[in-house]
């Protein structure tokens, strides 16, 4: 029976120690030599050879006892072996394989159902029936059989082993009843397989005696499910393939304790741990965890332990039945420890050490000691007695002494085993908290195998080793129940939950993914609002504007000058001085608050507020008395009648000041200076901020003939072939459009790619069915939407394990700039948990890995359907200009582009693949609201004929 779970590490001082009194302060110095007489348990870490003085014993002894350096050593080559083998190209140079396991989930305690399990073992089959109730895998209810396995069977055909296996899955389903419901079948399968899925694995090597034909190379589970289907079992799927070290970690992990590691030494050794996906390059996955079978049992097979192995090792080898290979497991597993020792005994028998004047030769039989012997030799109490019970059966009359020298043999021998595992245990935890950027990592470790579960030793030394070598881990050994059968049963439910979830999550989220066919239909309805915006007839009726801006040119670097800049768009507003001079452009500023109370008070107050602000400017600038053209940036929805006239139809934004509405702002701040007999100012043109990004980047690149926001809001504009411009007298030249593309469906045309998420939020909007291409895109409700998804996926047991979140009913609680910092790249999803911990989510990791795909997903949609709508301004571009190919560069700001890590990559990757006939370049701007308006001024000054309505 397995015991209480075992926690912690003893003082490094403690007896319990395999090797006494070896701490910090002794790793530079070698303790001396063990007198042979010494109480048993205290071989001592790092004995050194005293030369010639060194009994053959002894020397035996040192062989077998590696120092702590050494071990430091060995835990260095587990590491590079390790990270070789998760890398794609170096993997094929690594003893250790890696292997993916396609498990990428701990049990969450909800697993429910019935599972069959067949389990290969050594010389028999086992099939289980296990039934899991939800309730945390606590009281999982449990029937088995086991079948003995024919010796032919195991060196016979491939097809004869996997037809007894589902012979004996239908003799044990009779036996119970022979339910007909489908069941889904674990198969546990303790070979090395290279894995491609949970339920796809291809043999690479038999090991444990195995050696039926025609197998390697194949997928065993396919093999198994045809035995299955000729035995009429129609109702038995295999799920998941698994071996005995994935079982164990899945059967130590709970809900509120997950294990993430698994040691198993018994007949051969292997290591199994839970990888950082985006580090596991051979299994593609980019995202959450995996667990990774390391099948450690194959160290060494390049020389790596060459300083470890000793002649007996070596002998061991040779007379393996696969020589050169699983020189680790040769090591560590029980099934070479008996023929170590023997090994031992008659190297030093040979040398007159032991048993001297005795006939020996009984000692050069194979598996003669077994390594249940040795461990009852390494018994305190009864170890002696045992020594000289097993010597005598060999008729080698052993005396006290010589059963004394066996003793010490075996415990050197078991001790450097379980040194040795507790070394690449140490590796793999090491390697794990620095792939996680943990200072520590507190991690639970599943143990089982016979040589562990019957040797108290061997778990007092693996926890003591463990700390020496990898002191930033606590790691918590928990001896397992049963991994092997247990562990396929959990493993296979979690398969199927994870299946069930996985479905659930698809189906809220698809109508999120948009195909190229919907971004084609989008980018094509977008043309067709923009056209009908053109169109002096049905201008009224489209979702896009299409509003006359009057700027009819874009930089060409010949503005020269200096102009004042209003930008006014919210709470503050800035007044600036912009210089334009042949090489560069030089600003000064002044950001001014505009207080509430003049915010919602009367518009005269307002404009006169404006003006005091920019009076003082001027003052501070020394610029009083000069009379500086002056562009004005005023970002709230105008009816643009000239380059200097803009009717206000309705403010945001907090604004509500009275007596504005419906008036020409440029006007309303005129006759602000007129009270303030400030009569040097001169407006010469109205912008908003998309238009003046387009000219601020204009100014640096003369193919700039595109504005694009992307932030809070979202807007753009573009310079169309005046003779398309049906809202305005005139057919030479061009025109800037202010598209007032956020409106874009807003008259029902986007309605099918409204998803109910989307319709959450805009409910709750002050606008509530407006602005709906920009309610899709922007980042004041890029936040709002997640929420509502992960709203519904814990309604749907998904996520959160399904327990309602009160935080998460808080309007706007998830705010955009999350997504951007989720989205990281290289952001490990530990902090991802940490940030939704923040936020008073009770989040698991896998949780964080969800999350973080619903906000690629809503972010990617926001950045195509963007694409789509520039892809439709880019060709109409080319089209009206009669071009093949068009090259333009679209100046952009907003915090949104800016930002977030992936959205400006999602929008150009996109574009081009919407609009393949234009070379579209984009150019971030700095300052576009403030510069781009002194620049109106400066292109408007330069022209001596400057647009105006006519």
């Amino acid at each position: 029976m397995p015991g209480p779970r075992e926690r912690g590490a003893p003082a490094r001082g403690s007896n319990a120690f395999p090797w006494r009194g070896v701490g910090p302060e002794q790793r530079g110095r070698l303790p001396p030599v063990p007198a042979l007489n010494r109480a048993p348990g205290s071989l001592q870490l790092g004995a050194q050879d005293r030369g010639p003085s060194c009994t053959p014993v002894q020397r035996a002894l040192l062989a077998l006892t590696p120092t702590l350096e050494k071990l430091q050593e060995v835990k260095g080559r587990v590491l590079e072996a390790l990270e070789r083998g998760l890398s794609q190209q170096s993997r094929a140079r690594s003893t250790m394989q890696m292997l993916p396991t396609f498990i990428c989930s701990t049990p969450d305690g909800t697993e429910n159902g019935d599972v069959l399990v067949a389990e290969l073992c050594q010389n028999h089959v086992r099939t289980l029936w296990v039934t899991l109730a939800g309730d945390g895998n606590q009281n999982p209810q449990l029937m088995y059989r086991v079948f003995e396995t024919p010796g032919d069977v195991l060196q016979g055909s491939g097809e004869a082993l996997f037809d007894f296996i589902a012979q004996c899955v239908k003799s044990f389903l009779e036996e119970i009843g022979n339910p007909q419901h489908r069941l889904p079948l674990g198969f546990v399968f303790p070979f090395s397989c290279r894995q491609t899925g949970l339920d796809k694995a291809e043999l690479i090597s038999w090991s444990k005696g195995f050696q039926c034909s025609d197998v390697e190379g194949k997928d065993v589970v396919q093999l198994l499910q045809a035995a299955i289907s000729k035995q009429e079992l129609h109702h038995v799927d295999v799920v998941a393939l698994l071996n005995n070290t994935v079982g164990t970690m899945m059967t130590c992990s709970t809900p509120e304790k997950p294990c993430e590691i698994a040691l198993v030494v018994g007949s051969g050794t292997n290591c199994c741990f839970m990888a950082e996906s985006d580090l596991l390059e051979i299994a593609g996955v980019t995202s959450g965890r995996m667990c990774v079978n390391s099948e450690w049992g194959c160290l060494g097979d390049d020389g790596a332990l060459d300083n470890v192995l000793t002649p007996y090792d070596h002998r061991v080898d040779q007379e393996s039945s696969n020589p050169g290979e699983r020189r680790f497991e040769k090591l560590v597993g029980s099934l070479y420890l008996g023929e170590t020792v023997r090994h031992a005994m008659l190297m030093l028998a040979s040398e007159q050490a032991l048993f001297i004047g005795r006939n020996t030769s009984t000692l050069a039989t194979k598996a003669v000691l077994t390594t249940q012997q040795v461990l009852e030799i390494m018994d305190n109490e009864d170890g002696m007695a045992k020594a000289q019970g097993m010597l005598e059966a060999l008729g080698l009359q052993p005396s006290e002494r010589d059963c004394c020298r066996v003793q010490q043999l075996c415990r050197a021998v078991v001790s450097r085993a379980a040194a040795l595992s507790a070394t690449g245990l140490a590796a793999v935890l090491s390697h794990m908290c620095r792939s996680r950027q943990l200072e520590r990592l507190v991690v639970n470790v599943g143990v089982d195998g016979g040589l562990y579960r019957t040797s108290s030793r061997f778990g007092e030394i693996l926890r003591s080793v463990v700390g020496l070598l990898a002191p930033e881990c606590a790691a918590t050994l928990v001896p397992s129940g049963d991994g092997r059968g247990l562990g396929a049963a959990i493993v296979t439910a979690v398969a199927l939950r994870l299946v069930a979830q996985r479905n659930k999550v698809e189906r809220l989220l698809a109508p999120l993914r948009l195909s190229r066919a919907d971004l084609e239909r989008v980018q094509a309805l977008m043309k067709q609002e923009m056209e009908r915006g053109l169109d002096r007839e049905s201008n009224a009726t489209s979702s896009v504007r299409m509003l006359p801006t009057y700027v009819c040119h874009t930089p060409d670097g010949t503005e020269r000058g200096k102009f004042l800049a209003l930008d006014l768009g919210g709470t503050n507003f800035r007044v600036l001085v912009v210089h334009v001079e042949e090489d560069n452009i030089h600003m000064a500023n002044e950001i001014y608050v505009i207080p509430t109370a003049i915010m919602q008070g009367t518009g005269e107050a307002l404009f006169d507020h404006i003006i005091e602000c920019i009076v003082d400017f001027q003052m501070k600038q020394k610029l009083t008395g000069q009379v500086l053209p002056l562009g004005f940036t005023f970002s709230f929805p105008c009816q643009q009648l000239g380059l200097d006239k803009a009717v206000l139809l309705t403010w945001t934004k907090g604004f509500n000041a009275s007596g504005c509405v419906g008036q020409d702002v440029v006007q309303l701040l005129r006759e602000a200076a007129q009270r303030k007999q400030h009569t040097t100012l001169k407006v010469v043109a109205v912008v908003n901020d998309t238009v003046g990004t387009m000219m601020a980047c204009g100014y640096h690149d003369p193919k700039c003939e595109i504005g694009l926001i992307v932030g809070t809001g979202t807007n753009a504009c573009y310079m169309e072939e005046r003779a398309n411009v049906g809202t305005v007298e005139g057919d030479e030249g061009r025109m800037c459009i202010n598209m007032e593309w956020g409106a874009f469906g807003d008259n029902g045309c986007l309605d099918g790619f409204f998803t109910s998420f989307d319709q959450l939020v805009d409910e709750k909007t002050i606008n509530a069915g407006k602005q709906r291409f920009e309610k899709l895109i922007s980042g004041m409700y890029l936040g709002e939407i997640v929420r509502h998804i992960l709203l519904a996926l814990v309604e749907e047991q998904v996520l959160f394990r399904g327990k309602p979140s009160h935080n998460l009913q808080n309007r706007d609680i998830f705010q955009t700039k999350f997504l951007s910092k989720i989205e990281t790249p290289g952001l490990a999803l530990l902090q991802v948990q940490g940030i939704l911990c923040n936020l008073e989510l009770d989040a698991s990791y896998e949780d964080s890995v969800l999350v973080r795909e619903v906000c690629q997903v809503v972010s990617q949609r926001a950045a195509h359907l963007c694409a789509a709508g520039m892809a439709a301004v880019v060709e109409k571009m080319r089209e009206s200009r009669g071009l093949e190919q068009l090259t333009v560069t679209v100046g952009v700001d907003g915090t949104l582009y800016k930002m977030h890590p992936h959205f400006s990559q999602n929008l150009q990757q996109m574009l081009r693949e919407l609009a393949p006939r234009c070379d579209v370049t984009f150019l971030q701007s700095e300052d576009g609201s403030g510069k781009g308006a002194a620049l109106v001024a400066a292109v408007t000054c330069r022209e001596a004929d400057p647009c105006s309505p006519q």
